[in-house]
């Protein structure tokens, strides 16, 4: 007789199977009980509130470590067991976060990832000039001598020389212990590690990265997110017929005109080597920090033979290749400005 089909061997194995059973439950139960876990509230309002720093490269256990030892959770345990089933909990800034204490676990993450709750953050705008960022590093505690220091040394990626462009608009929030350079050197690798930056990293063809990441940084200046494709194609009609780009945001760039529609006669004469209506060819390097949207529509123009376009009224861009449909339109323009529509 086989041993499994003996009476008392069978009995044997159900108790096995029973007791590991049992033992299972208690080992879960007990878990459980090791990681206690504040009740989560609707009203926070009367909850006191701490503002807690979470260094750079922090791992969740650290996170959960942190959040327990100021009073934010129950336990270090009932925040890691959250961040390990939650994959937004990779997305938690390091620096400064405000939180109440006393939340539940899955509240804490919740904090974490609300930007209204960073104390100190510096968000980077899609088109957003250099200047600008630089003002927003010293104004968020960097010294303007060390801004300038870490824009001069920071490390770019290969076939690139100037920062202007490769700053990529997005929030950021910076330990304490995170200096200048560092603050910069992680807004550089954003570019290069964000889907959009490494395709245009990737790119070959007749623009080389460095020249294509001036398009879209033309693209982002000059239209609306519905048209970036359709710029993008006429910058590359003019480019390739030897045509003047003659974009207004190149002058406006020179200037620094934020927000300005009208361009004067004059402004056009600026001797510039971005002035895009006295010189042939791409400004020597982007006049801005292009989005994804941008640098996708830099890569992937769409097919048309558009050599004009023009806002005629918010909203309403028109692409032509006829010049004679351009001053026509160019004079609904001048029309639509005076009476007030751009304002």
């Amino acid at each position: 007789m086989n041993f499994l089909e003996r009476p008392l061997a069978r009995l044997c194995i159900a108790f096995l199977l029973i007791g590991s059973l049992t033992f299972s439950i208690h080992a879960l139960r007990s878990n459980i009980s090791a990681a206690p876990n504040f009740n989560c509230v609707s009203d926070v309002s009367a909850l006191t509130s701490v503002v807690i720093d979470i260094p750079d490269g922090a791992t969740g256990s650290a996170v959960a470590d942190i959040l327990f030892n100021n009073g934010v959770t129950k336990s270090a345990l009932s925040y890691f067991r959250v961040a390990v089933s939650n994959s937004r909990s990779a997305q938690v800034a390091p620096g400064a976060h405000q939180l109440n204490q006393g939340i539940c676990a899955k509240q804490a993450l919740t904090q974490l990832l609300d930007p209204a709750l960073i104390p100190h953050l510096i968000k980077i705008s899609e088109g957003a000039w250099q200047s600008e960022v630089r003002s927003y590093l010293i104004a968020y505690g960097y010294s303007s001598s060390d801004v300038a220091q870490a824009f001069s040394q920071v490390k770019l990626p290969d076939g690139f020389k100037k920062v202007e462009g490769l700053l990529f608009p997005a929030q950021y929030s910076f330990a304490k212990d995170v200096n200048a350079l560092q603050a910069v050197q992680t807004i550089i690798n954003r570019f290069s590690k964000d889907s959009s930056g490494e395709a245009l990293l990737a790119a070959s063809g007749k623009y080389t990265p460095a020249q294509l990441l001036i398009i879209a940084s033309l693209i982002q200046a000059e239209g609306d997110l519905k048209d970036f494709a359709k710029i993008s194609r006429v910058i590359r009609n003019r480019l390739e017929i030897s045509m003047p780009l003659q974009l207004d945001s190149t002058v406006h760039y020179i200037k620094k005109d934020r927000g300005k529609i009208f361009l004067s006669t004059d402004s056009t004469l600026i001797n510039s080597p971005f002035n895009t209506y006295k010189h042939y060819g791409l400004p020597p390097s982007p006049i801005g920090n292009p989005g994804a949207a941008a640098i996708d529509a830099a890569l992937h123009p769409v097919d048309g033979d558009w050599l004009f376009f023009i806002t005629v009224a918010p909203g309403d861009t028109r692409f032509t290749r006829s010049n004679e449909e351009f001053l026509m339109w160019k004079a609904l323009y001048e029309k639509n400005r005076k009476a007030g529509a751009f304002k």
